[in-house]
């Protein structure tokens, strides 16, 4: 079984520039594989990721927000705000493999698309959906409470959840000699961030699918 996530930039129309966000997405999609192979960025504002163990869903979903959240472009009011991100985890099968993303088929792809097509009529950015009901009814549960505090997290917030993220080898002094911060000053970021409850969250959503999984 394998993981897709289907994503899209919220209110991407009203931004003036697309660079500013495309280019670091294109570079964290990069660090997980070949683009078209692995990943594929459509429709301008849409993007789409495989993830062979599902485990590592969520952690990346939060690890794509985050970076993100990092970035600030001027919108059509001239205001410049950190931009959001909307995403569906689908977990399934593959059925047809091609070298191609874009023309790739089975469960995984469906359940993807099918959550993603919820987001906007649930009023939630990150739902999942898999062959498990219970699973999703608790989990998409437990994320409505996260995005409470996900999708309000500031560019600070963003920046240490992502090297928090990325470098997890790092203590709190060294994350503060990357930021030119003291480490007094990392552990209020963390706490703004809600950084320890989202690596519970990521925790048990990897606790209860490891169950589930054949």
């Amino acid at each position: 079984m394998l993981a897709i996530i289907t994503g899209d930039i919220i209110d991407s129309r009203k931004l003036v520039s697309q660079q500013d966000w495309m280019i670091p997405l294109e570079s964290l999609l990069n660090t997980w594989g070949p683009r078209n192979a692995v990943w594929e960025i459509f429709r301008g504002d849409s993007f789409q990721l495989e993830i062979s163990d599902p485990l590592e869903a969520f952690k990346k979903a939060m690890l794509i927000k985050a970076t993100l959240k990092t970035v600030k472009i001027q919108g059509e009011q001239k205001r410049t705000a950190p931009i959001d991100v909307r995403m569906s985890i689908g977990i399934g099968e593959k059925d047809q493999d091609s070298a191609n993303i874009g023309m790739r088929t089975g469960s995984a792809y469906v359940s993807s698309g099918e959550a993603f097509e919820q987001l906007r009529t649930k009023g939630q950015n990150l739902m999942v959906k898999t062959p498990w009901v219970d699973f999703d009814k608790e989990m998409n549960l437990m994320l409505k409470l996260a995005l409470i505090v996900m999708d309000n997290w500031s560019g600070n917030s963003g920046e240490i959840i992502r090297i928090a993220l990325e470098k997890p080898h790092l203590n709190q002094t060294e994350i503060g000699e990357i930021l030119g911060i003291e480490q007094n000053s990392v552990s209020a970021r963390f706490q703004r961030a809600y950084h320890e409850e989202m690596m519970e969250l990521d925790g048990l959503y990897r606790e209860k699918l490891n169950k589930l999984l054949p």
